[in-house]
């Protein structure tokens, strides 16, 4: 009898093999750069831990907190909408607080759909919008997307040859791995599809902040009629440098808002009372921080964009995230991604992350995480430069 049969369905994690590589080759001595995982590297903002440490010292934190999350922290994250996209929700049935995005995602994939439910998701694209779907018992249809790509064309061709029809889509704008950006049109043009073809959307608005250039990512729920068919997640990981903060919110359509407010009331007790006191100070306070943690970003950008163009590897300068998407050199492209990952590391001493770790059709790819400062981005660029 097999005991984990949810398991069998997870492919093998990609990462893994040129994770134990990398290790292989730090225990070796060797100096590995790290491009690989999207870890942040930049601390939390001050006033954000002076405030969860002033909030951690009062014993009336230590109980057990709400599943949806403080009333006063589900009102910051309203009016961070309202003041950011002039968005209106209720924090009552329009809003609630999710341990990061990819619990919350996870949680509310399973209670929507059932086994052998289609659930549409971009290809490649961040795992766990498939791996949501897979371990619920859903089906999977990848959507291609990214600079050769049009998305919306492709959604409609898959809608045509999908049966049974779609449930869900998932989207996620900035978009990771691709750095693809979207426009507030193709929002509407997703609300319209939705509505037409009575599907509900989850779009994954973790990089909403993390944007150069003068563009500015929209939210989903700007779109006319949003709320009707679908829900935004928002994290505090990147824009405020919380990744292991583990803070995140679930936005829109309060039908799915409380679908999944009542699932993880079976499930948790919700996030430490003290981190969810800090993100209102977050939310609410300066900020400043958000753009310098911008400002980082851009600058690890430019240093890595404009170091592999010197050497001939030209890559499209990304309008948001904190990665860089590039197409696998012509003479080395026949590896794969996994294999020339593996290359990197062994010959360059520099780790990224493989396309097809975030789906087939990014195997023509690589993912650099901007992660390390500007001389250690130099200091890839010579590694790169001396194998090419």
């Amino acid at each position: 009898m097999n005991k984990f049969a949810r398991l069998d369905r997870l492919p093998p994690y990609v990462f893994a093999t040129v994770n134990k590589i990398k290790m292989d080759a730090r225990h070796a001595g060797k100096d590995i750069v790290d491009l690989g995982m999207g870890n942040p590297d930049l601390p939390t903002p001050k006033h954000i831990v002076d405030k969860l440490v002033e909030a951690a010292q009062k014993p009336q934190n230590h109980r057990y907190s709400a599943s949806m999350g403080i009333t006063r922290l589900r009102m910051a994250i309203c009016d961070w909408y309202k003041r950011r996209f002039d968005v209106d929700l209720d924090p009552e049935t329009e809003a609630i607080v999710t341990i990061g995005i990819k619990e919350g995602l996870s949680h509310l994939v399973l209670v929507t759909i059932r086994p052998g439910d289609v659930v549409f998701t971009p290809n490649p694209t961040y795992p766990i919008h498939p791996y949501s779907a897979i371990i619920a018992g859903g089906d999977v249809r990848g959507i291609p997307v990214g600079p050769e790509e049009n998305f919306f064309e492709n959604l409609l061709n898959a809608t045509k040859q999908t049966w049974p029809r779609p449930k869900v889509l998932i989207l996620s704008y900035p978009h990771n791995p691709t750095t693809e950006v979207v426009d507030l049109d193709f929002f509407q043009q997703i609300v319209d599809f939705a509505k037409e073809n009575d599907i509900l959307v989850i779009h994954d608005f973790a990089y909403a902040d993390l944007v150069f250039d003068d563009y500015k990512a929209p939210s989903f729920l700007q779109a006319k009629g949003a709320k009707d068919v679908g829900v935004e997640f928002f994290s505090m990981s990147k824009s405020y440098s919380m990744a292991g903060w583990r803070m995140g919110f679930c936005v829109g359509n309060p039908e799915t808002v409380f679908a999944l407010k009542r699932i993880k009331s079976y499930l948790d007790y919700g996030v430490f009372q003290p981190i969810q006191i800090a993100s209102i100070i977050a939310l609410n306070g300066p900020q400043d921080c958000v753009r310098e943690i911008c400002d980082t970003y851009r600058e690890r950008r430019d240093t890595l964009i404009n170091g592999l163009s010197r050497i001939g590897w030209d890559i499209k300068s990304p309008k948001g995230t904190m990665f860089v998407w590039g197409r696998i050199p012509e003479a080395y492209r026949k590896m794969g991604s996994v294999e020339f990952a593996k290359f990197l590391i062994r010959e360059a001493q520099v780790a990224v992350s493989p396309g097809l770790g975030f789906g087939e059709y990014g195997d023509e790819y690589v993912r650099f995480a901007l992660i390390e400062n500007p001389m250690r981005i130099q200091q890839a660029v010579r590694g790169i430069r001396k194998v090419m």
